[in-house]
């Protein structure tokens, strides 16, 4: 069944959107959940509260791209279970992995200029992205937006370990010094 279709049915209030959305997309929302927060059972969780959220805003809204408005709601469901789940403890993940090598080209933006600033670098940095060469891009993305692990991202993006390791650390380093340039302190 064709996104516009599903759409549709949740605009129709048909229940047969869920039944559709879990056919088409079910494991694509799980490899996101589980990428995050490496448990099966509360990835299970956030993809079934990413049905519901889907039921509850379709209407008003109508996405174009079905698998990223359900990719994004799940991602976001999965962030917020992964903190609520590890606020006091460090906890290993793909999610949390991620975030630790993205640590040496931003800080963590708990200032208040930082938290105010966070459109503007949302902004840069897919200014940033649109520079960079698709396998540069390809990588940087899956490993932190998707959290891909290096193993996936280094075969789906069809290059060694070592290259993809190598290629993300000088992307790293590109954006350090493309945020720097925007004006952003790092």
């Amino acid at each position: 069944m064709k996104d516009a279709e599903i759409v549709d049915l949740y605009w129709e209030r048909n229940e047969a959107a869920i039944q559709q959305t879990q056919q088409k997309y079910g494991a694509y929302l799980s490899k996101i959940a589980y990428n995050i927060l490496s448990d099966f059972e509360d990835s299970r969780e956030c993809v079934n509260d990413t049905y519901l959220k889907a039921w509850n805003s379709m209407p008003p809204h109508k996405p174009s791209i079905l698998s990223t408005y359900l990719g994004k709601i799940t991602r976001q469901r999965s962030i917020d279970v992964f903190r609520k789940k590890n606020s006091a403890k460090r906890y290993a993940s793909e999610y949390a992995v991620s975030l630790e090598e993205l640590g040496d080209s931003f800080s963590d933006g708990s200032t208040p200029e930082q938290t105010y600033d966070a459109k503007l670098l949302d902004e840069a940095i897919n200014r940033f992205l649109r520079t960079l060469p698709d396998d540069a891009r390809n990588t940087f993305i899956g490993r932190y937006y998707f959290f891909d692990s290096l193993k996936d991202v280094a075969g789906y993006c069809g290059m060694s370990e070592a290259k993809a390791k190598s290629m993300l650390y000088r992307t790293r380093q590109s954006l350090k010094a493309h945020l720097v340039k925007e004006g952003f302190e790092l």
